[in-house]
C-alpha cells in the first residue's frame, strides 16, 4: 500500500467529512461519483442510490456554531483503484443549551480511482 495513497485518501475523506459538516454541497458533490449508494440510519435499513437522498439534508443547513469532526483510529485498504476506509467518526458540537455534545458513529466509505482522481461511491454509516 502506497503511504502517499494513503495520506491522500485520509486527507480526502477528512475534507468530505468537513464538507458535510459545513452543508457545502458543490464541495460533497465534486468528491462524489453521481451514483454513489449508501446504507445509513436516514435510510431505515434501504440502500440509497444518487445525491437526490444526501441533497435533501444539505438543503437544511450545515452544522451551527462550534463543531469539529474527528477520524478515530481510521483504517485504508486499497485494491488498485479502489480504496476502503473504516474509522469511528466523532462529531462534537454545542446543543442548544451551550453544552457540549459528542456523538459517534462507525463508517466505512468507499473511494474509487476515477480518470485519474479519486471518487466517493459508498458508504456505511451505523450510529454507536
Amino acid at each position: 500500500m502506497s503511504e502517499n495513497a494513503t495520506a491522500e485518501l485520509l486527507k480526502l475523506n477528512q475534507h468530505l467529512l468537513e464538507t458535510i459538516a459545513k452543508g457545502d454541497w458543490a464541495a460533497y458533490e465534486k468528491l462524489c461519483d453521481p451514483s454513489i449508494t449508501c446504507f445509513e440510519p436516514e435510510a431505515l435499513g434501504r440502500l440509497v442510490e444518487g445525491m437526490e437522498f444526501h441533497h435533501f439534508y444539505f438543503k437544511l443547513g450545515g452544522a451551527k456554531g462550534n463543531h469539529t469532526t474527528t477520524m478515530c483510529s481510521p483504517h485504508v485498504r486499497i485494491m488498485g483503484d479502489v480504496a476502503v476506509v473504516s474509522y469511528v467518526r466523532l462529531n462534537q458540537r454545542v446543543n442548544g443549551d451551550g453544552e457540549p455534545v459528542t456523538k459517534g458513529v462507525e463508517e466505512t466509505r468507499v473511494w474509487q480511482r476515477q480518470s485519474g482522481s479519486w471518487k466517493h461511491v459508498h458508504f456505511h454509516r451505523t450510529p454507536l
